[in-house]
């Protein structure tokens, strides 16, 4: 990582004078993504799928209340023979009645245990989800903490190219007017020096565009990076243990066969709709000033069982258990999809790295040998053997190479935490972050027997 600690002069001159580890910065990235926390908040609304399944288990009491005013006017006609003059009776009830109402489903085609099942799936999915999420949120982030090292070094050696064009075209400029060399020879050293400062140009401008994906992804403007080394000590030693961790880790993968038990268990809930429905309610209720008759009170019991037989519905139960077998094929075949992404990832970032490693061996090599050149080249220009151009040339030659170098020692780093990624290994445990990890367990453990209140655990 040589040419990469060239961007250490840079970052001070950017951000805070304090060292940024890349180890901390994925720690922030880890605390501070907005992405992953909607993800994290996607599982906890999972979770509750379970207790509202569970609550098909459970009875169900409901409390019903209800009062009012009755008033009441007769009137009595007198008797002929009398003097005619009736009589009038008026009363005033108050009626109420109060009472509690308790049902529960004995069996219906062991829906509800099956939807449980189902939720349970569905949580344990999510929680793949959240980790992949984590996984990418985290190898993104290694890149853009690499990207601005890649980029602050490239902007270094881009700036030391230009003050090596400026001095190289003043010396142009002297040796010209003592007749040492023609005017073309300074026009291509003006030339040179254009080239150089459109290149700075272009590397800050590349730089600022780092800076800003540093700061989507952990949080804050980078201080000064310290150089990364890659994650070889975590890397399996061989393509076959790799495609073997990830096979069985990814949670891609992982996801996928949650959604297929998930979609396997709705067909169990859809044919459950063709069984019996068996259920037991019971009541008790009171009621006063019954009738508009004053001060009675009574008291109504009662138990009654039930049984619902399905008969027809037009089709439509048939029609959601073939709906549900299709979408239980589809998602076995999305098992098997992504078994193949995984592979092929793992395969390609795994070529990827040892081409890179081969390549960072050549960049050496030929900076060390244009090095050479350079010092010779310029020798030989002072004794009239070579052109300007040739010096020129050589310059940009080896300034290639470093370049060439910085993108490859960026790339090697980058490209282990891609293959850490794609064996589904990269995470805040692996890399040992110092961060309180995230475990979706806690919540689910706490809703998923809750049957009252809705505040969520976290307090919200």
């Amino acid at each position: 990582m040589l040419a990469l600690a060239a961007a250490l002069p840079m970052a001070n001159s950017i951000g805070t004078t304090r060292a940024e580890t890349i180890s901390g910065a994925l720690a922030k990235a880890y605390v501070f993504s907005p992405d992953l926390g909607q993800q994290r908040a996607a599982g906890r609304a999972a979770d509750e799928n379970v207790p509202r399944a569970t609550a098909g288990l459970r009875p169900t009491v409901a409390a019903t209340s209800s009062a009012g005013v009755s008033r009441n006017r007769t009137e009595t006609p007198g008797s002929v023979s009398a003097t005619g003059v009736g009589s009038v009776a008026k009363t005033t009830t108050y009626p109420r009645t109060a009472g509690v109402t308790v049902t529960q489903t004995l069996y219906n085609g062991n829906r509800a245990i099956n939807s449980v099942r189902q939720a349970e799936a569905g949580a344990l999915q999510s929680r793949e989800q959240t980790r992949l999420s984590e996984l990418n949120i985290l190898n993104a982030a290694a890149a853009a903490y690499m990207n601005v090292l890649r980029d602050t070094a490239l902007l270094e050696l881009n700036g030391s190219n230009v003050h090596v064009l400026e001095e190289q075209l003043r010396q142009s400029r002297s040796r010209f007017q003592f007749g040492e060399i023609t005017r073309t020879d300074v026009a291509q050293a003006e030339a040179a020096l254009s080239q150089g400062q459109a290149g700075r140009s272009t590397a800050l401008a590349n730089l600022q565009g780092s800076l800003a994906v540093y700061r989507q992804l952990i949080g804050e403007p980078p201080g000064n990076l310290s150089p990364a080394r890659p994650l070889d000590a975590l890397l399996p030693r061989s393509l076959d243990a790799g495609l073997e961790i990830a096979l069985h880790e990814h949670p891609q993968i992982q996801a996928a066969l949650h959604a297929a038990d998930a979609a396997e268990l709705n067909v169990k809930v859809q044919e459950g709709a063709l069984y019996p429905t068996v259920s037991v309610q019971g009541s008790a209720q009171q009621n006063w000033d019954v009738q508009s008759i004053p001060h009675e009170n009574t008291w109504n019991y009662s138990a009654v069982g039930s049984i619902n037989i399905p008969l027809y519905d037009g089709g439509m139960s048939f029609a959601n258990i073939r709906q549900a077998k299709e979408q239980l094929g589809q998602a076995r075949l999305q098992v098997d999809l992504q078994r193949e992404a995984v592979r092929a990832s793992v395969v390609t970032s795994w070529g990827q790295l040892v081409g890179i490693k081969s390549n960072i061996r050549s960049y050496l090599a030929q900076i060390r040998a244009n090095e050479i050149a350079l010092a010779g080249v310029r020798e030989e220009a002072k004794l009239g053997q070579r052109t300007t151009l040739d010096v020129l040339n050589a310059q940009q030659t080896l300034l290639n190479s470093r370049v060439s170098l910085v993108g490859a020692q960026r790339d090697q780093v980058v490209q282990t935490y891609a293959l850490m990624a794609a064996m589904g290994r990269l995470s805040a445990e692996a890399l040992g972050l110092k961060v309180a990890a995230y475990d979706p367990t806690v919540h689910f453990d706490q809703v998923k027997d809750s049957v009252y209140g809705v505040r969520t655990p976290d307090g919200r």
